[in-house]
């Protein structure tokens, strides 16, 4: 029986129609990035101080300068380990009585300002910034700080919900329709969002974004890797995730161009919108049609790829019938990804590499803590570190496999961790160097689990089993800015040492799964149980059998 791999043989496993396809949903990819991060522009913390009425007032009728009238009326440092007075608290003064000159004005109240009593922020804040962005404009600082966290949270919550649900849903009713769905929801919510009235409500579309964005994402890579020959599949996969990378450098230049959020958030969103033309150019997947026993649609739409790609399907691969086991349409089920021991390894595996992956990604990005006063450059340069992770990958997984390449990547980026914790604070160079190289590191294991993910699951689960794991790493994004800026309190390179032993049991866990290089992708269940099984020794039982049965006719 001709399998789809057999078919994209004859009428091209990389021709027109797949290079087409895959423009249209690296574009997806590229759209995604505001979702993702798009916080450290929409949501940045400028420097900020008590705003009052009084002392403003007496700056201006005293001609001061800006450096005069914060020296002259805004708290100076607080003491170690304590809150910045400067930015949470004021004088508490009346700033209006007649006693106060132009020439150090609370001289006369105390001989040393640091005994005048601190008051909270009555008037709100005044920001040093020409933009704006959700923390200024809802004074998310000081008492409310926590406010902005729960923004950044809620995506993560989003992220994990909607992989799930987003995930069963499209096995069970196609990847297609689930995918237009949630480019609409996604594109509405992010436009709604930019107009909100209040913190509320943007929290509230916020959310919604997180539901669909992420899962709309990884929807795209799998049909991509669906439309293409297997000889392809780990090129396009890798190409797909680089395509977000492009986000990153566009997304901190839009937001140098435009410095307030509302405006970028909707710039960023609404060309959502024109993916909704997807309808007419990417049909549904062959192998998922074919999962539910839905032949005659998928040697359509296979016949359709080939007439793009400029081929002819041959007679003999004109008829497509279900594998034995496959008799009946498949339903999707959270039981099937633990329901047998290869695959239940799999998924465990397969959601710890999620979780340590964003672990230490996001971790070793906050605990480096980029240094500069530029927020654009910080952002694009430490974008570009991610470029050569692709190349890497490229270059190397074709040769050796897939599974040493993302054991070596885990590993590296573990004994990077261990490595920073022993470099002298005076070697500040090599502790970059060590810090980019762990970054390489985890990047490349990002890339790789997304793209083995794919290829560890039978079709009518797979789009299940990405999205069911790929949720641990929405949980690992919620809890790895408590673990870092926790375990810091405690020791400043604890973290590091966390990161160092999370990173080199993944790196050995992923020694336990099959490799996957120049294999189909599995349609069954059976083909994924027998992967790790030599195809010598059934070859072997075949023959022997043979013999067996010539004995008798002797």
């Amino acid at each position: 029986m001709p399998t789809v791999d057999d078919i994209l043989e004859h009428i091209g496993e990389f021709n027109f129609f797949q290079k087409q396809t895959f423009f249209l949903l690296a574009l997806m990819s590229v759209a995604f990035t505001p979702v993702y991060v798009g916080i450290v522009f929409l949501a940045f913390t400028p420097d900020h101080r008590c705003l009052s009425p009084g002392a403003a007032e007496l700056s201006r009728r005293c001609g001061w300068s800006a450096a005069e009238e914060l020296n002259y009326t805004v708290p100076g440092p607080g003491p170690a380990g304590d809150a910045f007075p400067r930015q949470c608290r004021s004088y508490a003064v009346d700033w209006n009585q007649s006693a106060l000159g132009c020439v150090d004005p609370l001289a006369g109240l105390a001989a040393n300002r640091s005994h005048l009593p601190l008051g909270p922020c009555l008037h709100g804040w005044a920001y040093d910034t020409p933009g704006s962005s959700i923390v200024t404009e809802f004074n998310l600082v000081c008492a409310n700080s926590w406010m902005l966290d729960l923004f950044q949270s809620a995506v993560n919550v989003g992220f994990f919900i909607g992989s799930v649900g987003i995930g069963y849903l499209a096995d069970r009713f196609g990847r297609k329709l689930c995918l237009l769905v949630t480019i609409l929801i996604n594109t509405a919510s992010g436009v709604l969002m930019a107009v909100s009235p209040n913190y509320t409500w943007v929290l509230i579309f916020r959310l919604i974004q997180g539901l669909v964005s992420k899962a709309g994402w990884l929807i795209g890579y799998i049909q991509i890797t669906e439309f293409v020959g297997r000889s392809y599949r780990r090129t396009v996969g890798i190409v797909y995730q680089a395509a977000f990378t492009v986000g990153l450098l566009l997304l901190a230049g839009v937001a140098y161009v435009l410095p307030h959020w509302r405006w970028l958030q909707f710039t960023v969103t609404l060309p959502n919108i024109c993916f909704l033309l997807y309808y007419w150019c990417i049909p549904e997947s062959p192998r998922w049609l074919i999962s539910q026993s839905k032949n005659a649609k998928a040697m359509r739409i296979l016949k359709y790829i080939a007439k793009k790609n400029g081929k002819s399907l041959p007679a003999s691969l004109q008829s497509l019938r279900p594998d034995e086991e496959v008799d009946e349409k498949l339903n999707p089920s959270f039981l099937d990804l633990i329901r047998t021991p290869q695959i239940r390894k799999h998924t465990l595996i397969l959601m710890y590499n999620w979780f340590t992956s964003s672990v230490l990604y996001q971790g070793l990005i906050m605990h480096m803590g980029l240094a500069g006063s530029n927020i654009y450059l910080d952002f694009f340069y430490s974008a570009l570190v991610e470029f050569p992770a692709a190349i890497i990958i490229i270059l190397t997984i074709d040769r050796i496999g897939r599974r040493y390449p993302w054991a070596t990547s885990n590993i590296v980026a573990g004994a990077a961790c261990l490595a920073s914790v022993f470099i002298p604070e005076d070697l500040q160079w090599l502790r970059v160097t060590v810090s980019c190289l762990g970054r390489m590191g985890i990047t490349m294991a990002f890339e790789m689990v997304c793209l083995v993910n794919a290829e560890l699951y039978p079709t009518f689960i797979r789009n299940l089993g990405v999205l069911v794991c790929s949720s641990m790493c929405d949980i690992g994004g919620i809890i790895t800015p408590f673990l870092v800026y926790r375990l810091t309190d405690i020791w400043h390179e604890l973290p590091l040492v966390v990161f160092a032993v999370v990173g080199l049991v993944a790196g050995a866990l992923v020694l336990l799964l099959p490799e996957t290089k120049g294999k189909a992708l599995p349609e069954t269940i059976d083909e994924v149980e027998n992967m790790q099984r030599p195809r010598k020794n059934k070859e072997k039982m075949i023959y022997l059998q043979v013999k067996k049965l010539d004995i008798p006719l002797n």
